[in-house]
């Protein structure tokens, strides 16, 4: 691969990746965004309560998993390095992975909105 496509950002939001698994379903694309947005809840809440390793980076692994999943792409690499910080890290990577759910679930409902 060359290496202006390995530096190339991940995408906000892969409408297409999404579409696979929903078969372009609304209704289905909304419930899906809908659980993501939980998870995010619950996991951010986890990472900011998180007093030991094994937990922040259950909580971060967890997200990125969700994210990825729905083609949030840039949440999801958030989250890759949010499971890769050290403790003295984790206010900041939290404050990362908390921007990039901002950016993801704006853009995941300008797309069900459109």
């Amino acid at each position: 691969m060359s290496e202006s496509l390995q530096s190339r950002p991940a995408p906000v939001f892969d409408t297409a990746h999404l579409a696979q698994y929903t078969g372009g379903d609304s209704a289905l694309e909304a419930e899906l965004a809908g659980l993501l947005r939980e998870q995010a809840d619950r996991c951010l809440a986890a990472m900011e309560a998180a007093e030991d390793p094994v937990a922040w980076k259950a909580a971060a692994h967890t997200l990125k998993g969700a994210a990825r999943g729905v083609g949030a792409f840039a949440l999801g690499e958030a989250c890759q390095r949010a499971e890769e910080a050290g403790p003295v890290s984790w206010p900041a990577a939290c404050a990362d992975v908390r921007r990039a759910c901002e950016d993801a679930f704006a853009a995941i409902e300008a797309t069900l909105n459109a």
